[in-house]
C-alpha cells in the first residue's frame, strides 16, 4: 500500500467510531494521550461538533476502504492573545505507523491552518515519543526543552516537549 490509495478528507459522524477506538487504544495503552479514563462516544461526538462549529479541522485517512488515522487542531489557549495559536494531535491506528499517514494529516493540518491565517501551530508530545519528534523536525517545527514531569501515567512522571512552527513566515 501507498498513500496514493489513500483518501484524506474532513472526518464526519460515521468516523467516529474509528476516531474513538483509537483514543481509547492509546489511553489504555500509551503514552501518547496523558488520560486515563476512557472516552465515550458522546463525548467524541460532542468534541467533533465543537470543531466543526469553530471551524477547527478534523482529517481522516482511508485506505483501501480502511481507516488509518485522524489529525485535528484547536486553540491553544482560551485567552485572545493566543488567537491565531493552534495545537495539533496526530493519531495513528496501531499498526499502521511508518506508512506516510502522518505525513498526510500533518500536511493537511498545516496547509489548513495556513490558510485559516493562524500564525504558529504546537504539538505537545511525550519526550519518549522519537518518531512523532521526528515527523515533526521533518517538517520544521523547532522543540523547546522538555518539561520535566509535567505529567505522570502508568505509575511514571512524564516529560513534555513543545514543538512549535511558525505558519506564515
Amino acid at each position: 500500500m501507498t498513500t496514493r490509495d489513500c483518501q484524506l478528507r474532513l472526518a464526519r459522524e460515521e468516523d467516529l467510531p474509528e476516531i474513538l477506538e483509537i483514543v481509547n487504544h492509546n489511553i489504555a495503552h500509551s503514552d501518547a494521550l496523558w488520560n486515563n479514563t476512557p472516552q465515550t462516544l458522546k463525548q467524541r461526538a460532542a468534541w467533533l461538533k465543537q470543531q466543526q462549529e469553530n471551524d477547527m479541522p478534523v482529517f481522516v485517512v482511508i485506505c483501501e476502504g480502511t481507516f488509518f488515522g485522524y489529525g485535528s487542531y484547536g486553540p491553544f489557549r482560551p485567552y485572545e492573545g493566543y488567537a491565531q495559536t493552534v495545537e495539533h494531535s496526530i493519531y495513528v491506528k496501531p499498526g499502521m505507523s511508518r506508512l506516510g499517514i502522518g505525513q498526510m494529516l500533518l500536511t493537511a493540518l498545516i496547509t489548513h491552518a495556513t490558510e485559516a491565517g493562524r500564525h504558529v501551530m504546537i504539538g505537545a508530545i511525550t519526550d519518549t515519543n522519537t518518531a512523532s519528534i521526528q515527523l515533526h523536525e521533518k517538517f520544521g517545527f523547532t522543540a523547546m526543552p522538555a518539561i520535566p514531569e509535567v505529567g505522570r501515567k502508568f505509575d511514571r512522571w512524564l516529560n513534555l516537549v513543545f514543538m512549535y512552527r511558525i505558519l506564515d513566515s
